[in-house]
C-alpha cells in the first residue's frame, strides 16, 4: 500500500479582508481548525448550506443558520445582565441571532468541537424581557408583517423548518449584547446594546446533535432583524461591517462600524437582495479573459455572485467552470488526470504550482479585481492506493 500526494483542482472561498478603524470587533474561530477535512466533506457541507440559502425566501423570518451544518466560523459574545458568554455561528447569509435557552427540548448538551455549551436563562438576566406578538418589535422581526391570530400577552414566537426536516422553535426576547469596542491605538473596551434575539425552546433533527454544535447563530444579513441593522438603528454603529477570515490558521475578526482605509477598493452590493450579491463582470486566466455566455448565474441585467462566510468552496456554473479548467490545465498539457470521488479532477505535480499554473482574476464592477493564486485553487491531497507485485 502506497501513500501518494496529488493536487486537486478546485476553488476555495476567497477571504475578504477590509482593514480599517471600526467601532465594534470580535475574534472568530474556525470549526475545522486543526482538523483535516476531506474535500468531499466540505462539498457536502456546502450542498446542505446552499439548499438552505436558496430556500430561505420562502420563510417569513428570512431564515437562520444551522449551527451543525451551515457555517464555518464562530465567535464568543456576551448576553444578559450580568453577561454570560455564548459561542455562536457567524453567518453573513442569515439575519436573526438566536441561542438555545433554558428548558429547551432536544437542544445539544455537548459539542464535538472544543467549546462548552451554555443555555441562555432569561430569568437569570435582570434586563431580559420577552417580546409579545402585539409589540411593534415583533412585527419588525417579521419584516413589518402583522402577526396573525395574535392575542394579548401572547409571546412573539418563531418556527423555522429546514429542507432536511430539522427545525428550531422559540420566542423572541429583548436583552443586552456585549461586544468589544475599539477606543484608540488598537485598544478595546466592552460596550453593550439592547437587541431582540431568538430564545430557542425546541430543536429537532440535526439541530439537536452534538456534531459541531454551538449555542446559536448570529446573522449579519441585510434585514432589519439582523444584529448590525438593530445596532445601527439605535445609533450604536454605522451599518458597515468588515471581516478578515484566515483559512490557514482558522481564525479572524469581524468588525462592525466605520471602515476608514483609503487603500480599500470596493464594489457595490446589489440592493434589495436577500443575500450580499455583487456583480461579477468577468474572469481572467493569466492574460486571457474568458468569454462568459449568458447562463445560470446571469440575470436579465447582470451577472451576480453571492458572498457568503459560511460556504467553504467557490462554485461556478458548468459553462464557466469547464473553460476555466481547460485554461488552467492547459498550462501543463502533459498532466495525467484522474478523477477522485467521481467528481474531483486530480493530478501529480512535483514543482511549485505558483510557477507552473496561471493566476485567476475575478473582475467585479468599478474595477475591483480579486486575484486567486494557484496555491489557493489547487488542493494538495493524499491518496492511498494498492500495488500488486
Amino acid at each position: 500500500m502506497v501513500l501518494r500526494q496529488e493536487l486537486l483542482v478546485g476553488f476555495i472561498l476567497l477571504s475578504f479582508c477590509l482593514p480599517g478603524s471600526c467601532n465594534l470587533v470580535f475574534e472568530v474561530q474556525h470549526k475545522f481548525k486543526g482538523r483535516e477535512k476531506t474535500l468531499n466533506e466540505l462539498r457536502s457541507h456546502d450542498v446542505r448550506r446552499h439548499g438552505r440559502l436558496l430556500s430561505i425566501v420562502d420563510l417569513e423570518l428570512g431564515g437562520n443558520g444551522q449551527p451543525a451544518e451551515t457555517g464555518l466560523f464562530f465567535a464568543r459574545i456576551g448576553l444578559g445582565t450580568p453577561p454570560n458568554d455564548y459561542y455562536v455561528q457567524v453567518d453573513t447569509g442569515s439575519d436573526v441571532l438566536w441561542v438555545n435557552c433554558m428548558g429547551c427540548s432536544n437542544c445539544p448538551e455537548k459539542s464535538d468541537i472544543d467549546v462548552e455549551l451554555r443555555l441562555f436563562d432569561p430569568k437569570g438576566s435582570s434586563t431580559a424581557k420577552f417580546i409579545t406578538c402585539d409589540q411593534s418589535s415583533c412585527s419588525a422581526m417579521y419584516g413589518g408583517s402583522t402577526i396573525r391570530d395574535c392575542k394579548p400577552d401572547m409571546l412573539c414566537r418563531y418556527t423555522i423548518i429546514y429542507g432536511d426536516g430539522s427545525a428550531t422553535t422559540g420566542d423572541f426576547v429583548k436583552d443586552y449584547i456585549h461586544l468589544q469596542q475599539v477606543v484608540g491605538n488598537h485598544q478595546t473596551t466592552v460596550t453593550n446594546g439592547s437587541i431582540e434575539f431568538g430564545c430557542a425552546t425546541k430543536q429537532s433533527g440535526e439541530l439537536g446533535t452534538a456534531s459541531e454544535a454551538l449555542d446559536g447563530i448570529i446573522g449579519f444579513g441585510q434585514a432589519n432583524s439582523s444584529i448590525i441593522s438593530q445596532l445601527a438603528a439605535s445609533g450604536k454603529v454605522k451599518k458597515i461591517f468588515a471581516h478578515c477570515l484566515d483559512s490557514v490558521s482558522g481564525g479572524g475578526i469581524f468588525a462592525i462600524g466605520d471602515v476608514v482605509e483609503p487603500t480599500v477598493k470596493t464594489t457595490p452590493v446589489i440592493p434589495h437582495q436577500v443575500h450580499y450579491n455583487v456583480v461579477l463582470n468577468g474572469v481572467k486566466v493569466g492574460e486571457t479573459t474568458l468569454d462568459l455566455p449568458v447562463g445560470l448565474f446571469e440575470t436579465e441585467y447582470r451577472r451576480e455572485a453571492i458572498i457568503d462566510s459560511g460556504t467553504t468552496l467557490a462554485y461556478l456554473p458548468g459553462h464557466i467552470y469547464h473553460p476555466l479548467m481547460q485554461k488552467i490545465l492547459g498550462a501543463q498539457p502533459g498532466l495525467k488526470l484522474r478523477t477522485v470521488d467521481h467528481q474531483f479532477t486530480c493530478f501529480k505535480y512535483d514543482e511549485n504550482v505558483d510557477d507552473g499554473f496561471p493566476l485567476v482574476t475575478l473582475l467585479f464592477v468599478e474595477s475591483l479585481t480579486l486575484i486567486v493564486y494557484p496555491h489557493e485553487y489547487l488542493f494538495q491531497i493524499r491518496i492511498w492506493f494498492f500495488k500488486t507485485s
